[in-house]
């Protein structure tokens, strides 16, 4: 795992692992700077449990090792909670149930959707987000439309 891009953004990782614990979400694991004698930004991994979708740890983009952990007690709560958030780039869901699995691809509002696995991504295909989530999309050859503009030119021949 590397390490935070620089001492402002541990910083700030560190201040979200707080507020999650002050909002009443459980440390289950991590939670605190790794590594510090080798001068790196090193942030644990760090897992809440117990969290609600109104925390901050739940709602704002951390860009750190933090996973939010939000227990729901049914699939339709636990769809709505994923799309509680103005965010949108990417999500995963676990199960063994291949309908549920494609369910919650259909109605998940995320610009990827993994299924028992996460992070997976292919240079072939399309990767960007939904709602406040990236502009537009990066790889495949969707990316090229981010590149090019297009123009249409009416010409009149019969007048001229």
């Amino acid at each position: 795992m590397g390490s935070m891009v620089d001492e402002s953004q541990m910083t700030r990782v560190l201040g979200y692992i707080r507020a999650g614990s002050d909002e009443g979400a459980t440390l289950r694991l991590g939670g605190g700077r790794a590594r510090e004698e080798s001068g790196g930004f090193f942030v644990e991994p760090t897992i809440f449990g117990g969290a609600r979708n109104d925390m901050r740890i739940a709602q704002e983009e951390i860009f750190g090792p933090v996973l939010t952990a939000i227990p729901f007690g049914s699939e339709e709560d636990g769809l709505r909670i994923a799309n509680d958030t103005v965010y949108g780039l990417s999500s995963a869901v676990w199960t063994s149930d291949i309908n549920k699995a494609h369910r919650f691809a259909r109605s998940v509002r995320a610009g990827t959707v993994c299924v028992n696995c996460y992070d997976w991504g292919d240079n072939s295909l399309p990767f960007g987000g939904y709602k406040q989530s990236g502009i537009g999309r990066d790889k495949s050859l969707h990316a090229l439309d981010n590149y090019t503009q297009l123009k249409t030119t009416y010409i009149n021949v019969l007048d001229a």
